[in-house]
């Protein structure tokens, strides 16, 4: 890459996470290993096994939206709205209605990977129940609108596009509205991920790929265990990341705080299968080294690794193996946690859920752990932060991305000085 080149910031940040709303309480929460993970409501158990879910409850949609909106739109429009004002807020950027210019200059990209998802599956039941079709099937089904929802409620008239990439969705978007401010498209970006996937259907489907955890416990929080021998499956989440990416110049030249920046990006596709990962590894690990060469960085450099970490059987070894593989005897030395142990799996907004956690642990000197991992697998075999975070400085980390239908994708982010 050419030395000349637009370096991109993070110049706010919004947080709705089960474990935590706003950026402080995630953070702090994080610090702790507190979790977010609770007992489905009975009305959402029907025909399912899984009793536990990740779940924002302490989240309003009726503090963002009023009553006739929320009905037309899904449960993730809401929480990605309110993350955006809190990104916004904290980047100090206030959106006049009358200041076109300033509306032109931001630009919108939303990762998600189910989309409203559990939203058209309302609209369905009411169908076949009802025999009535619901008109928001279409609009708020329809991932491309999804960013418009943002777009319009927040006055934005940049570019407003919807990344769909699996469970990279989000990741993807923060790397493609990099590229947009450094090839001059635009100065600014919200930018994150979204998602709500959490209804019988889909947690149906996804126990039928035996994908998800159907076990049964006595405390909810026990359930989503990377890296354990006795892991059975991934927590189903939810919740909203959502950021400010900024050009450099453009953010001192108006006097924004900087948290972090995004300094590289990879990512690449196995073509090989719908949701399995290839045995080779060879992708998963060319991502990792596609976004260290694009932040002019080397393994040395990483200080932490923000894992993939679902807490299933096939991607915690794999993943495993493709980091001892593309950082070899550095990966002992370094340490790495899963997000995913206090969230659950919140679909195409998991990049980014990971994304916020490191900045909120280069701004406050911590590495949160991974919870539960008390049995570790044989082939888990770095250091997860296991059970207790630790204090760490943290100047270059990697956050790492794999999704169904091969595809693989890494951040690298530094810290700003």
């Amino acid at each position: 890459m050419p030395q000349h080149r637009r370096r991109v910031v993070i110049t706010g940040m919004g947080v709705i996470s089960p474990n935590g709303i706003g950026v402080d309480r995630f953070a702090a929460n994080c610090r702790e290993g507190m979790s977010g993970l609770r007992f489905l409501p009975e009305a959402m158990r029907r025909g399912v096994k899984s009793t536990i879910a990740a779940q924002a409850s302490d989240f309003d949609p009726a503090t963002v939206l009023d009553p006739p909106e929320l009905r037309r739109v899904p449960r993730l429009i809401p929480m990605a709205i309110a993350a955006s004002r809190e990104a916004l807020a904290i980047a100090k950027i206030t959106i006049d209605p009358e200041d076109i210019d300033l509306q032109r200059s931001i630009g919108v990209a939303l990762g998600t990977g189910g989309g409203g998802l559990a939203f058209v599956e309302e609209q369905y039941e009411q169908l076949f129940t009802r025999g009535t079709p619901s008109l928001y099937s279409i609009t708020a089904g329809t991932h491309g609108n999804l960013s418009s929802e943002l777009s319009i409620n927040l006055h934005l008239r940049g570019p407003s596009h919807v990344i769909s990439t699996g469970c990279t969705s989000s990741t993807d978007a923060i790397g493609y509205a990099r590229m947009l401010i450094q090839n001059e498209v635009i100065p600014i970006m919200l930018v994150g991920g979204a998602d709500s996937p959490i209804a019988p259907g889909i947690l149906g489907a996804f126990e039928r790929m035996k994908v998800v955890s159907t076990r049964r416990w006595d405390d909810p929080t026990h359930a989503s265990r990377p890296f354990s021998k006795d892991r059975d499956g991934f927590i189903l989440g939810e919740g909203a990341w959502m950021f400010v990416l900024e050009d450099l110049d453009h953010a001192i030249a108006r006097g924004a705080e900087v948290l972090a920046e995004v300094a590289g990006y990879g990512s690449t596709c196995d073509a090989y299968h719908r949701v399995q990962i290839a045995p080779e590894i060879i992708e998963p690990v060319r991502a990792m080294q596609i976004a260290l060469r694009n932040a002019q960085a080397t393994t040395g450099d990483i200080d932490y690794i923000n894992l993939h970490g679902t807490s299933t059987q096939m991607n915690d070894a794999m993943e495993t193996a493709a980091v001892k593989k593309c950082f070899g005897s550095h990966a002992y030395e370094i340490p790495l946690s899963s997000t995913k142990s206090m969230i659950g799996h919140p679909q195409g907004a998991c990049g980014a859920a990971g994304v916020a956690a490191t900045v909120c642990m280069m701004r406050d000197g911590f590495v949160h752990p991974t919870l539960n991992l008390t049995n570790r697998d044989e082939s888990c075999d770095l250091n997860y932060v296991p059970l207790r975070g630790c204090d760490a400085k943290i100047q270059t980390a990697m956050c790492n991305c794999i999704a169904f239908g091969s595809k693989n994708s890494a951040l690298i982010l530094r810290r700003f000085t």
